[in-house]
């Protein structure tokens, strides 16, 4: 059967590319096949023949550009008949995977021509991931057909060694996975480790026992014994109830006694393993299994397929790095699998080691003080960017995503259908309005505008009736307290005043000066991302009124306004620092198993905040007297608190739930064993800042200053105690 008519069309297309086909030899297009010639005159010079070398490149140039389909074409009928294009693409595909091919070159070296015969020799060489470069000599063999030369299909035209049969195959090499660290050399997340799923079936337990179990149990995965008391309650007798997991060395320690409880169940698998049951899980990530659909992808980058890879956060950044370097060796094998010759090897390279600029007692503490809130809490270094604690709640065990984990096929589907979505790193994702935190950057609008001064003056009484025919409400009207009265611009920033800054996003509309406030915003580093490099983030919105209702919204950060916690934070940190906007990062140092430094921390500025030194000072006295005036809307929650502190109370409404509590602020204590901190809560429809926001703000204070909480928070009934992964200060 003749195929002529299936590579005819393609070929004459390129016709115009190689013209001069016999002058241009080292042309690489693919040279078309001659129109019908007339009948040769039998007294005429022999006709040249075409030169083989232009097949020849443009079936490599083809597999350099893994066009399968055009190599194809340029096969002899006969060998289109023996292996179909599904089959040689196959072919090829296949090799590529097992070699983990990702280049091809190649050089030709001779050509041999007869009058229907030819042989190419070229020389390859294969690029790989896994054993570096390959180089073979190997030969082509063409046929003339129909005045075009044509490849004669063999294996060998990919490496000489598959011939009679013979495969690839790969011998993985594959290095743990590097080990991830706070910044005080602490373990969040170990590589390869045994360990202990641990459950409880319902009914089974000793009553007598039951407290001293499930003490022991939040000692090992730091679960909450009343947690595990409501999911047993919940439960049927003989159900299965999920608990967590411990590292199995610490399971071992204390087996004994574990074992004598009735109803633990306890199952060993290894696993990459998250401590703490998941410390900082949205910032640190998770890995889990290469998905079939990503199996080709993964295999041509040296991974086996039944790798885990990481899939959020630094787990995923920081892929080059925590996977380290894999080794293999490319063996030829015969037909009965038996190896044959060993074509190259490399030695796997460990992986390097991960220092954050996380602490982990401040992070894991701070995870139970937002313990029941949906929101997020970001901790700064004021004067560097080091982000010591990135909690976003409710959070999540990172371990379930090991299938080995018996306790995965209890809880995982649970996560992933969690409608208070735990994935979603609410810290530099979440996207709120800011209420009146946002007063701070139309406070700075209005004094770099010269409109106003320091010493501006307004009333500040119940209502806001500056636009016709439209009123609003002050605070002071829900709470039934007299109104502000007669205030400063500062004095309003302190009493949280929104007629005065209503009044400011007014005034700018009117002058049209619109533009402003938004302006101003986008030099607090607001409606961007911060820089932060290693973990995804949303950018937030800032808009630019429409009318007189947008623009008295937008002056107390209503409306369309959107912000992340971790923008706030770093304004927050530049207004104490005197005006800096650093880059956050939560990379300390990259290690390699040497103890090499790869990456060291850094403050890295970013700019600068676009209001003057005394315009600064000004809002750095309004934010202090937050705290420290006795009218200021936090002083409640501040009383014998000795650290010097800056602070804001916001109120977001987010209709159709209650508003969200914001506060936000810095320290100045000038502590050299504490350097200075900026800290950032918001607690999604948690209801007044003053109310939930500021205790928490204060509650991170006491931790991080004192290294446990000082005072009750207003919900509590007593200082709960240290989680069981955190060390004692």
């Amino acid at each position: 059967m003749s195929h002529t008519h299936n590579f005819s069309p393609p070929l004459q297309k390129l016709r115009v590319l190689c013209v001069s086909v016999v002058i241009l030899a080292a042309c690489t297009a693919t040279p078309a096949l001659p129109a019908s010639a007339p009948t040769p005159d039998a007294s005429a010079a022999p006709t040249a023949l075409p030169d083989p070398q232009l097949t020849a490149r443009a079936f490599l140039e083809g597999w350099k550009a893994a066009d399968y389909t055009g190599m194809y074409l340029w096969l002899t009928p006969l060998s289109q008949d023996a292996i179909t294009l599904d089959d040689f693409t196959g072919t090829f595909t296949g090799l590529a995977d097992s070699m983990t091919l990702n280049q091809v070159n190649y050089e030709i070296l001779s050509t041999l021509a007869e009058a229907g015969s030819a042989h190419v020799a070229y020389r390859l060489h294969l690029q790989t991931i896994l054993v570096g470069e390959i180089t073979r000599d190997t030969l082509m063999a063409l046929t003339l057909e129909n005045g075009q030369w044509r490849i004669q299909w063999d294996r060998t035209l990919i490496l000489p060694e598959l011939t009679g049969g013979n495969a690839l195959v790969m011998e993985y090499r594959t290095p743990s996975r590097g080990d991830i660290y706070d910044r005080n050399g602490h373990a969040l997340v170990a590589a390869e480790t045994n360990a202990v799923s641990l459950g409880l079936v319902a009914g089974q337990l000793d009553p007598g026992e039951q407290e001293s179990l499930l003490y022991q149990l939040w000692v090992l995965t730091g679960v909450r014994p009343e947690e595990i008391e409501a999911d047993l309650a919940a439960a049927r007798a003989g159900w299965y109830v999920p608990v967590g997991e411990a590292a199995a060395e610490v399971i071992q320690a204390q087996f004994e006694s574990l074992s004598s409880y009735s109803g633990l169940v306890m199952e060993p698998f290894t696993s990459r393993y998250y401590f703490g049951g998941g410390i900082a899980p949205q910032a640190l990530g998770y890995v889990s299994l290469i998905q079939p659909e990503e199996a080709d992808t993964f295999r041509r980058l040296g991974y086996r397929p039944d790798e885990r890879i990481g899939r959020q956060g630094l787990e995923k950044w920081a892929e080059p790095f925590l996977s380290g370097t894999r080794g293999g060796a490319l063996y030829v094998v015969n037909p009965e699998g038996a190896r044959v010759t060993l074509l190259a090897e490399t030695q796997p390279i460990p992986a390097d080691a991960l220092y954050t600029t996380l602490d982990k007692n401040l992070q894991l503490q701070v995870q139970q003080a937002l313990e029941g809130f949906t929101g997020a809490a970001v901790v700064l270094e004021r004067d560097t960017g080091r982000i010591l604690a990135l909690v976003s709640s409710p959070g999540y065990d990172p371990n379930l995503f090991e299938p080995g984990n018996f306790n995965s096929d209890y809880l995982l589907d649970d996560l992933l259908s969690d409608e208070r979505t735990p994935l979603l790193n609410r810290a530099t994702q979440g996207q709120y309005p800011l209420g009146s935190v946002f007063k701070i950057v139309t406070m700075a609008a209005a004094l770099e505008s010269a409109r106003y001064t320091e010493y501006s003056t307004l009333y500040c009484g119940y209502y806001f009736t500056e636009i016709p025919g439209f009123s609003r409400a002050d605070w002071t009207v829900s709470y039934n307290v007299p109104p502000s009265g007669t205030l400063t611009l500062p004095q309003g920033l302190m009493r949280s005043c929104n007629p005065w800054f209503w009044h400011i996003g007014l005034d700018f509309w009117n002058q049209g000066l619109d533009t402003l406030i938004a302006e101003m915003a986008q030099g607090f580093g607001l409606a961007q991302p911060t820089g932060l490099q290693q973990i995804t983030e949303e950018q937030g919105n800032i808009p630019v009124p429409v009318n007189e209702v947008d623009a008295i919204n937008l002056a107390i950060g209503q409306g369309d306004t959107l912000v992340t916690p971790l923008q706030v934070a770093r304004f927050i940190a530049a207004l104490g620092n005197g005006g800096e906007l650093l880059r956050p990062q939560i990379i300390e140092q990259v290690l390699t198993p040497e103890g090499q430094q790869i990456f060291a921390f850094k403050p890295e500025s970013l700019g600068n905040l676009p209001i003057s030194p005394e315009n600064l000072l000004t809002i750095q006295t309004a934010m202090q007297w937050v705290i420290s005036d006795y009218r200021g809307t936090a002083n409640f929650r501040f009383q014998d608190f000795e650290i010097p502190t800056a602070g804001k109370t916001g109120t977001a409404e987010a209709p159709p739930g209650n508003p969200h509590a914001w506060f936000a602020g810095y320290t100045f204590a000038a502590d050299p064993e504490h350097p200075d901190i900026a800290v950032v809560v918001i607690a999604e429809h948690g209801g007044e800042g003053s109310q939930v926001a500021a205790p928490l703000f204060r509650r991170i204070l006491e931790i991080y200053f004192y290294g446990r909480p000082l005072t009750l928070l207003p919900w509590e009934t007593a200082i709960p105690a240290l989680p069981p992964a955190a060390e004692p200060p």
